[in-house]
């Protein structure tokens, strides 16, 4: 983990509330691990938490990194305002990431991701692609108008799509996606809310590699605060629990309570 004003070079928008923004600095060099996160602050001084943002592609050859995140607040608002040649204080990577060992070449895996929970998947599915393994992808968004990076996902493996109001692709949820398949991947991975995550757990129950991020609200984001914490399944006094920020914020399925 480290710290670095880092360079804006590019920052465009993707759909309604949606944006992209690259990142230029030596931290690039510390990001391996597709899953793994920026905790970034926002340049106002009475904001003082910095905001969790999935790493969305890591170029180590240019040193360039890219996020995507969604407007939620007045964080996100100004980060949106943004231009080419501006810096932003960035602490990083943090977390863990998916576990990509056990994986050889030919295998097949799922991808599974929901709204603004698809941006890590992008590198996950690079990475895989360099290792020789098939993915095939389920994304999941409200509407058409809210989608982004089909073609991406497309270049990189088969990819299919629902929409909750049947404006794109199947109409319904990710869970109907992956109910009309009928292979057997040699892993899971999926990012998005709570609801998508039980979908998976709940399909895959007896799956030995299933890997689920979390999406949790952050303040400290390194382990010190406990403002993220989760409970554990075999914990009847509710008294254990793991931090997603440093222990997360990715669990195999059945590791923590969702």
């Amino acid at each position: 983990m480290k710290q670095e004003i880092m360079k804006i070079v590019q920052q465009r928008p993707l759909a309604p509330r949606i944006y992209e923004l690259t990142l230029e600095g030596e931290l690039v060099q510390e990001m391996k691990f597709p899953g793994q996160f920026l905790h970034i602050r926002v340049p106002r001084a009475d904001l003082l938490l910095r905001r969790p943002i999935s790493i969305n592609s890591i170029d180590r050859e240019n040193n360039a990194c890219r996020i995507i995140y969604r407007i939620e607040g007045d964080g996100t608002k100004i980060f949106s305002q943004l231009n080419e040649g501006d810096f932003l204080d960035v602490l990083g990577p943090l977390g863990n990431g998916f576990d990509l060992s056990g994986l050889a070449k030919d295998d097949e895996v799922f991808i599974v991701g929901g709204g603004i929970g698809i941006p890590p998947l992008y590198e996950l599915s690079k990475q895989l692609k360099e290792k020789g393994i098939v993915s095939t992808h389920f994304l999941g968004f409200a509407s058409k108008e809210v989608m982004y990076y089909e073609e991406e996902f497309q270049a990189l493996g088969e990819t299919r799509i629902a929409t909750d109001d049947g404006t794109y692709g199947i109409h319904g949820n990710v869970g109907n996606l992956l109910l009309s398949t009928h292979k057997t991947p040699k892993a899971v991975f999926a990012c998005g809310a709570n609801g998508l995550l039980k979908t998976v757990e709940q399909l895959f129950v007896n799956h030995p590699n299933v890997q689920l991020s979390l999406e949790s609200r952050m303040a400290c984001g390194v382990g010190a605060c406990y403002a993220c914490v989760c409970h554990k399944p075999d914990d009847d006094t509710g008294t254990k629990s793991v931090k997603v920020c440093d222990e997360g914020p990715i669990f195999k399925a059945g590791e923590v309570v969702l």
